[in-house]
Parts: C-alpha cells; structure tokens; sequence
C-alpha cells in the first residue's frame, strides 16, 4: 500500500501543473454546462416515503379529487383586511381567474366560495408541473403571480399564492439564498481559523482551495445523477457545502502538517510533498473510505430522505478524496516553502506544543484518564434517553415576509383552520353520495364526536354553511355536479345563494363520481406539525377506521402533514436499527484493514458509539431539557451518528496509523507520545475546522425563517465533533491503546513481544523530479 501511495505522491508532483489546469478546466465545464442542484431538490419529506406506508395510501386513495402524479393545486387568496369584498373585487377576482386559465401548465381553475366573513375569496389554480425540471415549477409560479399583477387588482384588495407549490418556489428561493451563505460563511471562517493554525498567508489558501473546487464541481454531478433516479432532499444541498469543506479542509490539514513536518525534518520541498503523501496518502484514503462506507449504507435505508443523503454527499466526499490525493499536493509542490511564509520551518526546528506535553501525562496515568473520560462521556450518554422526535416538517414553513407566507396568513385569518393546513380524513363509498348520502350523514355524526377532532369541515357543512343529507342529494338532482356550476349563482334558479354556495364548495370534497368524500379536519393536539399532534395519529386512524365501518365504507385512509410525519418517524426509528449495525461493520472491515488488527476495531468503534450517545444527549440537555423545544428534529440521531461515526474513524485512523508507524521502531509507550504529540494538533484543528462549519449552519439558520431544523443540527454536530476530537480521539483512545499495549496490533506481527529486536526494512526512495 505505501507503494501505491508514494507513485500517487510523485505523479502530483511530477505533473503538478497539469493536474492544477485539469481541475480547474474541469470544474468550469461542469459548472457551465451540467443542472444546478436546487434544480433536483424535494422539498416536501413525504415525498420520500414508501408506498405501502399509511399516509401514501390514503393519499392515492384521495386521488379521484383530483390528487394527481405532477399536478399541484395553489390557491390565490383575494382579501379585504377589514371590508366585504365590493363588486369591482368579485370582477378582479373573475380576471385573476381568466388570466390563470391562460399560464401555461393550468389545467384547471375554479373560483371558490367566499369566505364566512365576505371579506376573502379564493381561486384554486391545479397545475402540471414537470418535476425534473429546472424551471417547471418556479416558472409557473412566477408567471401565476405576473398574470395577477395585470388583472390590476383594486387598491385595497391583497392578492397572495397560497399552498404547497407557492411555499416550495419561495422556500427554494431562501435555500439557495442559504447554500450561498454557508458556503460564504464556511469559507471565511475555515480561512480565518487556518491563518490562525499555521500563521501563514499561503497554507491556509492551499488547503482550502481543492475542497472549494469539490463543492463547486460536486453540484452539478450530483444533480445530473438526479436524472437518473437519485432523489435530493433540500437539506442535501447545505449538508454537501458543509460536509465537503469540512472533510475536505480535514484531510488537507492531515498532508499539509506532515509536508512541513517533513520539511522541518530537511527534506526538500518537492521530496516532502511525495514523501508526505506516502506516509499520510492511506489515512487520508481510508478516512475518505469510512465516510462513503457510511454514506452509501444509507442506499439500504426504507426511507428515501435517507437514501437521498447516501449518493449526493458520497459523490463529494469520493471528489474530495481525489482532489487530496492530487490538487492538493500538485499545490503544495508548485509553491515549495512559499507556502509556510511568513512561518519559520527550517530544519531542525521543532516544537514540543500542547500535545506534546499532555502525551506523557496520558502514558503515565492511562487508566485515570480512560475513568474520568467514561464517567463525563457516560452521563451525558444517560441523558440521551430523554430524546423524543419533533420537527419533521412534512409541510414546508414559508418563508417570512413571502408572497406564499402573506397568503397563508390570509387562509388562516378569513378561512376555516384547517385551510391553511388540514389532516384529510378520506373515505371511499360503494355508491354516489349524492344519490344517497346517509353514509356521509353517519360519518359526520361520528367523527363530530370523537375527542382527537377539534373542528371538521365536510360535504354537509363546506363552507361554514349546514346542509343536510336530503338538501345534497336534492340540490345534486336539481343543478347538477357542483365542479360545473359558476361562482355567481344563474338567475331564476330559486335556491338561496348560502346553499348555492355551500353546495357549489362541495366539489372540493367530493369527487366526480361522488363515491370518494374527504373530510378536512384541526387534531385536538395542536398544529400538525408538533409532537402531540403526531402521537395522536394512530388514535386518529382509529376513529377513522371505526366510522368508516360504521357508514358502510369500503375504504378510509387519513393524509396529511400529522400522519405523514408519523410514519415518517416510525420508517426512521425502523431504518436507524437497521443501518446502523450495517455502517459498523463496514466500518469495522476497514479498521481492521488498515490497523492490520482485529483487537483495534473493535474498541475504535466502541469510541464513536460512546461519542454518539454523549453528542445526543448534549442535544437533549440543549434543547430540551434547557430550551423550550419539545424534541429533537427526526432525522438527527441518524445524521449524528453516520457522520460521528464515519469522521470520528477519520482521526481515529490518522492518529493510529501514526502510533503504528512510530511503533515499528519505538517501545509503545514512547510511541504513544511521539505520535500524540505530532497529531495532535491536526486532530484538534480538524475538528474546530469541521465543527466550525457546522455550527455555520446553526448561524444561518438561526437567522432565517423556516430553519429551526439547520439550528439544531448545526449545534448537535458541532459539540459532538468538538468532544470527539479534543476529549475522545485524543484522550480516550490514546488511554485505551496505553493499557492493552502490543494486543492493540493482534494478530499482527507487531503484536508479537520481540517485533522490535529486528530493525525495520527500509525502502529506496525515487527521485522526485
């Protein structure tokens, strides 16, 4: 293996120019000529469920209403704030209707029935939009709002896009908005924080610059396997910025502190770049390796959110592991000691630093470190018990101060509760009710009664206006389906303009064929987006499921964000059991392979578990236990423990290859120290890199609608890098390594008692051109 790596070291140097035009060439082209990755983004989590779980059954269940594959409804909300709507109002909204019909991609649009207070109106536009494609949706929407602008509504009216679609194209604006200033922000901190490590201008610059390029040329290719089938979550899109400047920025600080601890040794630039590519080339690779191991077990995963993490930050991690291996130490060669100026490097100077002095501490008094190190880490893996799922944001927040926010404002203030976001509760009948509407009648009746309902909007009262069983069925006969009668109702008709219009609603509920009825309804656990509200689902099921039996039914379902967040949740906790011992024991062949030894694995992985549980428990202790949250957003004990697990082994493996190799020709002890005392600081300024970046996330997030879940992430991850990397690589491990002596390498030749009586072979080293 030290072969392979040292061909790598001098092929980037000897072709350095090159390789530097190749990526920077290839980079642009990408960037030119492949799809943005917003372009690919889901922004709905629902979307990535399976089809067998509840929530997407009852969604095609609700399909004859007009629920179909690429064709989204949003509503045009026309209010008076304080006024009943005038007639020049009705006429404007009679426009804005005629000039929706005319965007391309409408393809049904109706006026719906005034609000109770007279003061709103809403327009229901469906579109088809085209999922794969850059600008379906966004284009349409726009349009939408540019044909509202020319009906001229009357100085006074307020005119908003409400619904899914609207808070999606919106929401895409503020992601992009946010991608743009992590990657900002990212950048400047990383650059500060390395100006501050190696107290120089150009290494900062160098170690930064190949995983900048990744993240530009990761976008795009990801997007373009977004073409053949991978799905992109919209968290993908700011995890891939923060994932990939931080491993990427990780592994460049593994090389660059073992170039100048070459050079410092009297080695000439270009040697030391080889040289110190071909001692670190394999920590860097299979750090890399542990990384896409974890991600790609992610593939195996039910839940396609997860799934579509695996691939796109694969993708950037495999980009950042060549850009390591090549740009960098092209890089580093082109510039020689340039890049350590104003910094003194010359030979002989070597400095003992922190961790030099604390090595011999842990050496002397391993297992003191290794107990108080368990019992801080211990409590605060107690305290992650106490997590409890929250915040899975089935449907999107609007963004504040937006087109879709102000309408959804409107929906709340002049319509029913459960306009703005209802829990449909869905039945299928054997026959029309409005040719017999005694099941719609008994179905009414129960769910009005049961306890987790706290308002209910159906066939028989749509509009805040009561009909009963005989007046649907007798106002069907007489003016038949409800979808084709005009919002004004025809004059000579004879019936009063509160049925006219109640009835006229109905075709929102019902379907065509009248067989398939959805009731609207508000939980009595709050907003659907809440943990109360979610554990009522299956409470809720209940009631359905009983009605549904009770009025003859042959099929119910209930859809919306409480019981898709619901299953979502319980497909996570499912997957996480599943994955997790899946990431370990991949992760655990790789240890194994590269510390040639079946005893280090073991308690290496050991470590990152115990890391994890602290982390979490952190997390809870935050925001939970001192902060008002009710729980932690679902998907975090997943995301803490791929990337903990996976970026922990990073340090694990550059500090115990170092141990190993200094082993070879030192008694253990003395290994311990020499090696600690040499990684340490690259460990510890990793982490403070990587977490620096996440904690981006917590800054921008705190500091834009819709972002609490980025906050609690950019936090979580952040304190669980900072412990891993200054108390458990550090401390721990080391400890642990002290105690079992040579059994860390068993069955290796080096866990044998006379590994040292014979010297060490060494190898002819090439030239460096």
């Amino acid at each position: 293996m030290t072969r392979v790596f040292a061909a790598i070291g001098r092929f980037s140097v000897r072709w350095r120019y090159l390789i530097v035009v190749v990526w920077l060439v290839g980079t642009a082209a990408a960037i030119a000529t492949l799809p943005t990755l917003s372009s690919a983004v889901k922004d709905n989590n629902g979307a990535f469920l399976p089809a067998s779980s509840p929530s997407q059954q009852a969604n095609r269940l609700a399909s004859p209403l007009g629920y179909r594959s690429n064709v989204f409804s949003l509503l045009v909300v026309a209010a008076r704030p304080s006024s009943p709507l005038t007639a020049a109002d009705q006429a404007a909204i009679a426009r804005v209707a005629k000039a929706a019909r005319r965007v391309p991609g409408a393809v049904d649009v109706r006026t719906l029935a005034l609000s109770g207070d007279g003061q709103a109106a809403e327009v229901e536009v469906r579109a088809h939009i085209d999922t794969f494609s850059e600008t379906s949706s966004k284009t349409f929407v726009h349009e939408l709002r540019a044909a509202i602008i020319r009906a001229a509504p009357p100085g006074g009216l307020d005119v908003h896009l409400a619904g899914s679609l609207a808070i999606a194209v919106d929401n895409a604006a503020r992601s992009n908005s946010n991608g743009s200033q992590v990657q900002t922000i990212s950048l400047v901190f990383i650059l500060v924080l390395l100006l501050l490590v190696f107290r120089s201008l150009l290494a900062p610059i160098l170690t930064l610059l190949p995983a900048a390029l990744a993240v530009q040329l990761a976008g795009p290719l990801v997007a373009e396997s977004a073409r053949a089938g991978v799905q992109v979550s919209s968290i993908t899109q700011v995890l891939l910025i923060v994932l990939v400047l931080g491993a990427g920025t990780d592994y460049g600080l593994f090389l660059v502190f073992r170039v100048r601890e070459e050079l410092r040794g009297g080695v000439e630039p270009k040697e030391a770049v080889s040289r110190g590519l071909t001692r670190v080339g394999e920590s860097i690779t299979f750090s890399a390796a542990t990384v896409i191991a974890a991600l790609l077990s992610l593939l195996l995963a039910t839940f396609g959110f997860y799934q579509s993490l695996g691939i796109p930050l694969a993708i950037g991690i495999a980009l950042i592991l060549l850009a390591g291996l090549t740009l960098l130490p092209a890089l580093l060669a082109i510039f020689g000691r340039a890049t350590f100026w104003p910094s003194n490097i010359r030979p002989g100077v070597r400095k003992v630093g922190m961790w030099g002095r604390i090595a011999p501490r842990i050496v002397r008094r391993p297992a003191l470190t290794l107990v108080v190190g368990l019992v801080v880490l211990g409590g605060l893996a107690a305290a992650a018990t106490g997590n409890k799922p929250s915040g899975f944001g089935g449907t999107p927040t609007a963004p504040s101060g937006s087109d879709s926010a102000e309408g959804q404002a409107a929906l709340a203030a002049h319509f029913p509760k459960t306009s703005s976001n209802p829990t449909s509760l869905v039945f299928r009948f054997p026959h029309s009710v409005y040719d017999e509407a005694s099941g719609v009648a008994t179905v009414q009746a129960d769910l009005s009664r049961a306890p987790e309902l706290s308002t209910l909007v159906g066939p028989l009262d749509p509009n805040g206006t009561a009909l009963s069983p005989t007046q649907l069925t007798s106002l069907h006969a007489r003016l038949g389906p409800p979808r084709m009668l005009p919002p004004a109702e025809p004059p000579g008709l004879d019936v009063p303009l509160a049925a006219y219009n109640a009835y006229r609603t109905t075709a929102v509920l019902v379907s065509p064929d009248g067989r398939t009825v959805q009731w609207e309804a508000a939980l009595s656990a709050g907003d659907p987006s809440t943990t109360a509200a979610l554990n009522s689902v299956p409470a809720v099921r209940t009631v359905v499921g009983q009605a549904a039996r009770h009025a003859g039914a042959v099929a119910s379902g209930v859809a919306g964000e409480a019981p898709t967040s619901y299953d979502v949740g319980t497909i996570s906790s499912h997957d996480l059991r599943r994955i997790v011992p899946l990431a370990i024991f991949f992760i655990a062949i790789l240890l194994a392979l590269v510390m040639r030894s079946l005893t280090a694995p073991l308690y290496l992985i050991v470590s990152v578990v115990l890391s994890f549980l602290a982390a979490l428990g952190l997390a809870v202790v935050i925001f939970i236990d001192l902060g008002s949250d009710s729980g932690l957003t679902f998907f975090l004990p997943f995301l803490m423990f791929v990337f903990l697990l996976a970026l922990g082994e990073d340090y694990n493996i550059l500090i115990m290859t170092r141990i190993r190799e200094e082993a070879r020709e030192l008694p253990l002890d003395q290994a311990i120290t020499r090696a600690l005392a040499a990684t340490g600081t690259t460990v510890t300024s990793a982490g403070l890199v990587l977490a620096g970046t996440f904690g981006v996330l917590a800054v921008v997030g705190s500091g834009s609608g819709g972002s609490d879940q980025l906050v609690v992430i950019g936090v979580a991850l952040s304190a669980g890098i900072l412990m891993d990397s200054f108390l458990v690589r550090t401390l721990l491990v080391p400890s642990v390594v002290a105690l079992l002596g040579r059994w860390n390498w068993w069955p290796s030749s080096m866990s044998r008692p006379d590994h040292l009586a014979a010297p060490p072979a060494v190898e002819a080293a090439e030239p460096v051109v």
